[in-house]
Order: C-alpha cells, then structure tokens, then sequence
C-alpha cells in the first residue's frame, strides 16, 4: 500500500474535510480577489432581481443557474493566478499566458450570462413589444 493510499481520508471524514476546505476556499476569495466579490455582489443582485421579474419560475432558475459557473470560473481562476504568483513574481511569457487564459475564461462565463439573460428577457417582454 503506498503512502498516499494509507492516509488518504475515506467516508463521511474525506466529506467533512471537503466540505472546511472549501469554506476556506470561498474565504480566500472572499478576502484576496475584489474581482470574486463583485461577481458575488453583482450575483445575489441579479439574483434578487430575477426573483422579482414577472416570469415563469422555470426562467428565473435559469437566469440564476446560469450565473454560477461566473463564480466557479473566476474560484478557478484565482487559483491559476495564484499558483503563478506562487511560482515567481518575475514576468514570464508562460505565466502572463495563464493568466490570461483564466481571464479569458471568466469573460466567456459572463458573455454567457448577457446571452441567457437577454434571451430570456426578449422572449418574455420582448415579442410584446413588435
């Protein structure tokens, strides 16, 4: 049996753990990346605002879903960042890359979220308008 596999955490420990360590992630976040705070911010106000909208229940799930992987992205992004960060400050064509990825990654996310939420509002207010 190797090292890893003797102590690895099994069962309702290994969930336990999973679950702290991801506290601690979202509060790293929280405190080291304003951009994760904005995305957070701007996520509970359209939230609310989705909430609020005089439409089916199923289009307000989808409105709010569809800001979730924003904030997943931008966690993994982070981590990208910080890793790089970690490995040296100097610039590097690789890292600015990486860097540039995750960024681009996020700017996906959030073009998808204009594309559902325009979506979804032209077909609930929209087609009244023509």
């Amino acid at each position: 049996m190797s090292y890893h596999n003797k102590y690895k955490k099994q069962g309702l420990t290994r969930v336990t753990q999973a679950f702290v360590n991801s506290g601690k992630g979202f509060y790293a976040a929280w405190i080291n990346e304003s951009a994760y705070r904005q995305e957070l911010y701007l996520f509970i106000t359209l939230s609310i605002i989705a909430i609020l909208l005089p439409i089916e229940i199923s289009h307000k799930f989808i409105l709010i879903l569809s800001m979730l992987p924003v904030l997943a992205i931008e966690l993994i992004n982070s981590a990208i960042e910080s890793i790089v960060d970690r490995i040296s400050m100097d610039e590097h064509e690789l890292s600015a890359r990486a860097k540039d990825m995750g960024s681009a990654a996020v700017f996906i996310s959030l073009m998808i979220v204009i594309l559902v939420w325009c979506f979804i509002l032209w077909k609930n207010f929209g087609t009244s308008i023509s």
